[in-house]
């Protein structure tokens, strides 16, 4: 993976999501949204732990301000990510956003039964227009723009 030095103001977006479909969608809305931040994707669990904890191929990757994950991943399940992310000391402050593909009610059920780690759960659009809808979500929550000082 390339990591680029970034301005002092482009967040860095860590996409977790072994669809290619889906992260195509996700990078055309973010283009298309003219939300201009680096977007860096693994494709499983394995990677995405690479990738926070600076190993392997990653080793020179930045500290994302925000991670995209999806639950349903190959070689380390998504939810032992989200686990180890927000119980690593430098990133238990990173918000992670869940994207699933589980109805709201499945969403709702299981964040009953448990204390979640996500901040937030969005169900994945199935269309370029609804992921472009996900994207001014997080434009309007300044998600795109904000970039914490580490």
């Amino acid at each position: 993976m390339e990591c680029r030095p970034s301005p002092a103001n482009e967040a860095q977006i860590l996409l977790i999501e072994d669809n290619p479909g889906d992260v195509r969608l996700l990078e055309e809305a973010f283009r298309d949204g003219q939300i201009n931040n680096q977007l860096h994707t693994t494709t499983d669990g394995q990677a995405a732990l690479d990738f926070i904890h600076r190993r392997d191929e990653y080793t020179d990757a930045p500290r994302p301000d925000i991670v995209l994950l999806d639950l349903n991943l190959p070689r380390v399940d998504g939810e032992d990510v989200l686990h180890e992310i927000k119980h690593h000391p430098e990133l238990d402050d990173v918000p992670v956003i869940v994207l699933s593909g589980m109805d709201e009610n499945i969403i709702e059920s299981r964040d009953l039964d448990h204390d979640a780690d996500e901040d937030a759960v969005i169900e994945k659009p199935i269309n370029p227009d609804g992921f472009l809808d996900v994207v001014r979500e997080f434009a309007d929550f300044k998600l795109s723009i904000v970039r914490t000082d580490h």
